[in-house]
């Protein structure tokens, strides 16, 4: 009775082999990674797709090489070496953001030439429930279609879909049968482990060994228990739980279960409706909590475990939310593990089920005390006088937000790679919130806002500097909120380009009130992209990007826009949204200009002290005229530094560049070494990206190909790109280098590891800090400013002598 579940068991535990039997009984296999990989499409397509999982421990040699040992999770580099070592075609999906990088790791691999990459590919499903949504993700299928008939397979008709459709329909029945064994009256029949492997097994073995008879089982005995947070791919960490005397009697995460397409007309349609298989990291927190309570309360479990695993950074974020949604006195533990699960995990789960007869306590607000960092960071110095009254204009401006959100005005906060032009368009008052962030740093109150987020069980250790305007809404000390407080917004907006943001904003609309926009964040998935994009994006950007994905972001500002004219009454003027895009590109310009500047004069007549806030401060005030001016005012002073033989630090010896976020907290950081060693910081990303990633011309009329909404659409699709995913990244990074003569890079932890390495392979010494913009003090800060010294004196050192030396 067991053999069908066994057979499961062994495909889970070594898909490899399944890949080989299919090959040898004459079949196409085709690895898949993805919770939402349309298993459907391959089938009817005449292929077996067969579900990659990182599997037990091992080495990673070949992966570590090409990440640095960084930049990707445990999780992601043992999948890498898994496909490196095979020749098995491999379709990977966005169901969560890092396998979309690890895709396009695996593409620069085999542009650089230094791996032999099985044929891969990477549909990109979107699963925001719009109809551009549906539009895309057909679009995205086709594309599908073309690359499964160069390895010889077929384009699936409507009849080879609906039997595949059918097929998948009677694995859902045997899941529901699993369901039903695991909460029979009488108690569970079916371990969590047996269950795991079926609903693992159907995505690895052909579809007609899923048909299996169940056995009914004896009546398992031990704790209750029910698992969430982050996807269970194999059966390890069940098996390590069972091992301590409990039953999984249900579970919730990316692989608790199968969802069947509902059988339709057309079945692309049913294949490409934006919320089939919705993974759980692209939900509201709220929503998934919804589900989770939902589960629970049909499985009756005695205690509740939510687990993040590694390097998962959307699972914590549930967590507030979850809390919220279970019965009150239901007992319920979060843990962070490894892949494999560890001692610690095993403790906690025996301490747990042991010792707890209630829950812990829910957590109540409680104010935070204002973090007393021991010596404020010492005043940076600058060389411009045209951002003298940036700050006084940055306190009007906002006092004046303040004001109009006081008199009833509606406010929006947006993130930074999210299309804020529109707010300005309809005269909505927004700010943007990197740049609260900004100043929450540099007001000192990073700590005390960390408190806040922690206070309401919200993780302090994943995207924290993204979360400082959620935990503004909680900031009730008027005589520390910086600059007055951030106003409650009514609109928050977000492009949903990693994992957190999802969850972030969801639980800033949730608890401020306001209405959230989601963009979908779409990846590029041709194998051939335009490496040298800085001098393709500004004018043929329509060349450059895919049409699907301007398509999808054009249609979904369209909704955006009808959506904010419908909540405040105010209309979306063609000639407004014209003038503003026209202000954006001329100030971009001047960012461009004065960049080129700094990169042909030695020495260099400002640092990044000047450039950075000369840069960001109007970039918040994108679109608006003061913007524009301030830029062509940081232009023309820094015309004539050059022109007068002006310089940042006159007896320059070293020029260096610095890769990642900006020491906000700490500007002051940057010239520590100028008298000492005459090492100047030249450039940042700040004024590069100002430079090469925004800029977008366009046709003034019509609604056509290169209209301006479209435009805004281009600049927008590639925001974060540039800074680092590979291929894109790292020929700009070695670029901007070579031609603003720098000695060396020094990168903070956010750094993509083949930027690091390009630049390496160009000849500049790197120095990789492994912190991030937070860490400028105490023992971490001396150490830092060590490291720095040491490698101005060493390998930047020699480079720039050498630079200097005659021809």
């Amino acid at each position: 009775m067991r053999a069908g579940i066994d057979r499961l068991v062994a495909a889970c535990a070594d898909p490899a082999s399944v890949v080989a039997q299919a090959v040898a009984a004459g079949r196409r296999p085709i690895c898949t990674l993805g919770t939402d990989a349309p298993r459907e499409y391959l089938i009817a397509a005449g292929f077996q797709p067969v579900r990659l999982s990182p599997g037990p421990a091992r080495p990673t040699p070949r992966a570590d090489a090409a990440m640095r040992a960084k930049g990707l999770g445990v999780r992601s580099r043992r999948l890498i070496e898994q496909i490196l070592e095979g020749d098995t075609p491999v379709l990977i999906t966005a169901a969560d953001a890092e396998q979309p990088q690890l895709f396009a790791v695996l593409r620069e691999l085999a542009r650089l030439g230094e791996e032999v990459v099985p044929p891969i590919h990477l549909v990109d499903l979107v699963h925001i429930d719009r109809p551009a949504a549906l539009a895309y993700n057909k679009a995205r299928l086709d594309g599908l279609g073309d690359w499964l008939e160069t390895l010889g397979g077929h384009r699936p008709d409507d009849a080879a879909l609906a039997d595949a459709i059918a097929a998948s329909a009677k694995q859902a029945d045997v899941v529901a049968q699993v369901t039903a064994l695991r909460q029979a009256p009488d108690g569970p029949r079916i371990s969590g482990s047996d269950a795991l492997a079926i609903v693992g097994g159907m995505a690895i073995v052909p579809a007609q060994a899923c048909d299996i008879a169940l056995p009914a089982g004896t009546t398992l005995p031990g704790h209750r228990l029910f698992v969430t947070g982050s996807a269970q791919e194999d059966g390890a960490i069940y098996a390590l739980i069972e091992s301590l005397g409990a039953v999984i009697v249900g579970a919730e995460h990316g692989w608790a279960d199968i969802e069947a397409p509902v059988p339709a007309d057309n079945p692309i349609d049913a294949l490409a409706a934006p919320l089939l298989r919705a993974t759980p990291g692209a939900t509201y927190a709220a929503s998934r909590a919804a589900v989770v309570a939902a589960a629970v309360e049909a499985a009756r479990p005695s205690h509740v475990l939510h687990l993040t695993i590694s390097d998962d950074e959307a699972a914590p974020w549930d967590v507030a939310a979850i809390r919220r949604a279970l019965p009150e006195g239901l007992p319920f533990v979060t843990i962070k593990t490894s892949i494999d699960g560890d001692g610690h995990m095993a403790d906690a789960i025996t301490q747990f089920l042991v010792g707890t007869t209630a829950p812990a306590p829910a957590l109540k607000a409680k104010p935070a005390t204002a973090a007393k960092p021991a010596a404020r960071p010492q005043r940076s110095r600058k060389s411009l006088s045209s951002v003298a009254d940036f700050s006084a204009y940055q306190r009007t401006w906002f006092a004046g937000v303040r004001a109009q959100v006081a008199a009833g005005a509606p406010f929006a906060v947006v993130n930074a790679n999210s299309p804020q032009e529109i707010f300005r368009a309809l005269d909505i008052p927004f700010v943007v919130n990197q740049w609260w962030a900004s100043i929450v740093a540099a007001k000192q109150q990073s700590r005390r806002y960390i408190g806040l987020l922690k206070d309401r069980d919200f993780p302090v250790n994943v995207e924290v500097y993204s979360a400082q305007g959620l935990a503004a809404t909680f900031d009730d000390d008027a005589d520390l909120a910086p600059w007055g407080g951030l106003p409650r917004p009514d609109f928050v907006q977000a492009v949903t380009s990693s994992d957190p943001t999802t969850k972030i904003y969801g639980e800033w609309a949730q608890a401020s009130g306001a209405t959230p926009f989601m963009y979908a964040r779409t990846v590029d998935p041709r194998m051939d992209i335009p490496v040298q994009w800085w001098d393709i994006m500004p004018d043929g950007w329509d060349k450059g990007l895919e049409a699907e994905r301007l398509d999808l972001m054009t249609a979904e500002l369209r909704e955006a826009i009808a959506a904010l004219e419908a909540a405040t009454d105010r209309t979306f003027r063609h000639d407004r949204f014209v003038e503003i895009m026209d202000l954006v590109n001329e100030q971009e310009d001047y960012y461009r200009r004065t960049r080129d500047l700094i990169a042909r004069t030695v020495p260099a007549p400002i640092g990044i002290v000047d450039s950075m806030p000369a840069t960001m401060v109007p970039q918040w005030h994108r679109g608006t005229i003061w913007a524009r001016d301030a830029a062509k005012a940081f232009y023309e002073e820094v015309l004539a530094r050059v022109e007068s033989g002006a310089a940042a630090v006159p007896n320059e010896q070293v020029r260096l560049m610095w890769v990642g976020r900006g020491m906000w907290s700490d500007m002051a950081f940057y010239q520590q070494w100028e008298e000492s060693h005459g090492a100047v910081f030249v450039w940042s990303m700040y004024l590069a990206l100002a430079a090469d990633g925004y800029i977008r011309t366009f046709d003034r009329d019509g609604d056509g190909e290169r209209d301006p909404l479209r435009a805004l659409a281009a600049r927008f699709l590639t925001m974060g790109d540039e800074l680092r995913m590979p291929s894109w990244a790292a020929p700009w990074h070695v670029h901007e280098a070579q031609t603003n003569a720098i000695d060396g890079a020094v990168a903070l932890s956010d750094a993509d590891p083949f930027v690091l390495r390009a630049l390496e392979r160009a000849g500049i010494p790197v120095l990789d800090l492994g912190i991030d913009n937070f860490s400028s003090d105490g023992d971490d800060g001396v150490a830092t400013r060590a490291s720095i010294t040491a490698f101005i004196e060493g390998p930047a050192g020699m480079r720039a002598a050498a630079r200097r030396q005659p021809a």
